[in-house]
């Protein structure tokens, strides 16, 4: 069972700032940012076995939470995509509450209307993808 207690927030500033706020009210501050809803996803380090904590827009499809690996259109995936590439086993905190998921990539026909139906969440992620010769990842979250 993956220990998920003290993980270390992003290293960039402004997400980490984003994150302690987030924690500091239980997800009263922090949940809705810039006018799009985002969630805290715990993974655990692929190479330290630490838990790492970012902060990610979401959409839900049914009971399920999906979030994209978009990292700004970079050219490399981020590193919580790939500790939970590796560990899917994740915990959330939507709001104020808390709990374990199981992550998995979505793939075919199902990453197209999810990535489509993220893209009307937050826009942008068309333009992140257009500026990417990698696929960017879906990752669908099932609550545990």
């Amino acid at each position: 069972m993956p220990d998920f207690t003290n993980p270390v927030d992003s290293p960039t500033e402004w997400v980490a700032d984003h994150i302690k706020s987030y924690v500091e009210s239980d997800g009263a501050e922090g949940h809705m940012w810039r006018g799009v809803p985002t969630l805290l996803l715990t993974t655990i380090g692929r190479k330290s076995g630490q838990a790492r904590r970012s902060a990610l827009i979401y959409g839900k499809d049914g009971d399920r939470y999906v979030i994209v690996g978009s990292r700004g259109g970079a050219p490399t995936h981020p590193q919580w995509f790939l500790n939970l590439r590796d560990n899917p086993e994740v915990e959330l905190q939507v709001g104020a509450e808390k709990f374990r998921a199981r992550a998995r990539i979505a793939s075919g026909g199902e990453r197209q209307r999810l990535f489509e139906m993220m893209a009307g969440v937050l826009p942008n992620y068309r333009e992140y993808a257009a500026k990417t010769s990698r696929e960017i990842p879906v990752v669908v979250l099932d609550p545990a």
